[in-house]
C-alpha cells in the first residue's frame, strides 16, 4: 500500500482480473476480505447476452405501472 492509500495489485493479480492501466474498479469488504472487481466497459457490457429478456407488450405494461406510481 502506498504512502497516500493506495493498492498496488501484483503484476499476476492484475492479469489474473484483466487490469488495464487506469481501468477503474470496485473495492467491497466481505467477511473481512477486499474484493476488487474491474468495472467493465460499456463494450464489454454490450457483448454479453442479455440478463433478462421481456416481450414488448410486458414492458410496456411494466413502464405504466411505474409512472402511475411515480404520479402517486
Amino acid at each position: 500500500m502506498g504512502s497516500k492509500g493506495e493498492l498496488f495489485p501484483p503484476k499476476a493479480v492484475k492479469e489474473a482480473l484483466g487490469l488495464e492501466p487506469r481501468q477503474e474498479v470496485i473495492y467491497r469488504v466481505e467477511a473481512g476480505r477486499l474484493i476488487v472487481e474491474p468495472v467493465p466497459t460499456l463494450e464489454q457490457v454490450l457483448r454479453q447476452p442479455p440478463a433478462v429478456t421481456i416481450a414488448l407488450q410486458e414492458f410496456k405494461k411494466f413502464r405504466r405501472e411505474l409512472s402511475r406510481r411515480a404520479e402517486a
